[in-house]
């Protein structure tokens, strides 16, 4: 069977000022080069695309690829306008003999090898698989107004991660039906979920945070203490 991975890595970083998410330095490493790891060692994935911003290309190779010797990275891929878009660009460069592809947040360095060898297990089974952990607060909906119109049940709600690992068909087809019908999501399983295919639920971990503000940076070297990865 094979897994290609692919990870996004071309947003603006407006939440950080700006600046280029994946290029920040956690420790002494960039945040990419923390994921890319993960997904260097992990058996079961045979190569990785990543996707960039145009421009950003050679800097990923120079600072990030080559220095780490990633060499399971085949291609880099210009990202889109949004999140959507970035990885329909990546998908069409997956090699045709792909079975599942697993695609996974840049800025999430916290992945476990886990994680991915079950997302692509069951994503082989039922077709899609993400990973999420159930929600610790309490839910509720608003109406337009800004008054409370309902509580909903947390002990149905997941907050969802990723990776998130589909038949390479299947997320095709789901991006493609998408496109046609100017469908625009913020995952790849709400598209999937578009189609009236069922998407199956991991459980991930808390510490599988999306690094995104300033904050999330002192959180994350704080993860990376108590896992005692520095």
């Amino acid at each position: 069977m094979q897994a290609q991975a692919i990870i996004p890595s071309a947003g603006l970083g407006k939440r950080m000022g700006g600046v280029k998410k994946p290029f920040i330095l956690l420790r002494d490493k960039p945040i990419l080069a923390w994921t890319l790891d993960v997904f260097q060692k992990c058996e079961s994935i045979d190569n990785i695309l990543i996707v960039t911003a145009e421009g950003d290309e050679t800097r990923i190779i120079n600072e990030i690829v080559n220095p780490y010797h990633f060499d399971k990275v085949c291609d880099i891929v210009i990202g889109g306008e949004t999140r959507q878009e970035s990885v329909f660009n990546a998908l069409c460069k997956v090699r045709s003999d792909a079975d599942i592809v697993v695609i996974h947040d840049a800025v999430r360095p916290f992945v476990t090898e886990d994680m991915i060898l079950k997302s692509i297990e069951q994503a082989d089974q039922f077709g899609s698989a993400i990973v999420a952990v159930p929600v610790k607060d309490t839910i509720k909906e608003s109406n337009n107004d800004g008054f409370v119109s309902k509580t909903l049940d947390r002990q149905l709600l997941w907050s969802i991660q990723t990776p998130q690992s589909f038949k390479y068909k299947l997320i095709m087809q789901a991006h493609r039906y998408a496109r046609e019908n100017q469908i625009q999501a913020t995952d790849d399983a709400s598209l999937i979920e578009q189609i009236g295919h069922k998407v199956k639920i991991i459980m991930g971990s808390y510490d599988n945070i999306k690094i995104t503000t300033v904050d999330d940076i002192v959180i994350a070297e704080a993860i990376l203490k108590l896992k005692g990865m520095i």
